[in-house]
């Protein structure tokens, strides 16, 4: 008896078919992952991009006025205690025990 029939070659044909087809398909799996991550990868840089470049504009105001900004020598003292756009208050005094 011959191991090599024609139903034998019929399955091993068949089965590295089927193999290929395996490896074809987790290849493009594979690929279309890769392209996925890069999409994600991509797409956090731009975001980390555009809070740098938000942060950036903002800091380069704020020096911008601050360097603009000359103080006056007859300023108020409400003038002296704002600070960054807010006025500091004074704390409540305490009350008098009767």
């Amino acid at each position: 008896m011959s191991i090599f029939t024609k139903r034998n070659a019929v399955v091993g044909y068949l089965t590295l078919k089927a193999l290929d087809r395996h490896r074809r398909r987790r290849r493009a799996l594979r690929v279309g992952l890769y392209v996925g991550l890069g999409i994600v990868s991509v797409g956090i840089l731009a975001g980390l991009a555009a809070v740098a470049m938000r942060r950036r504009g903002a800091n380069g105001e704020e020096e911008a006025s601050d360097e603009t900004a000359t103080p006056d020598e007859d300023e108020t003292d409400e003038d002296a205690s704002e600070i960054v756009g807010e006025y500091v208050t004074a704390p409540p005094e305490p009350i008098a025990a009767t």
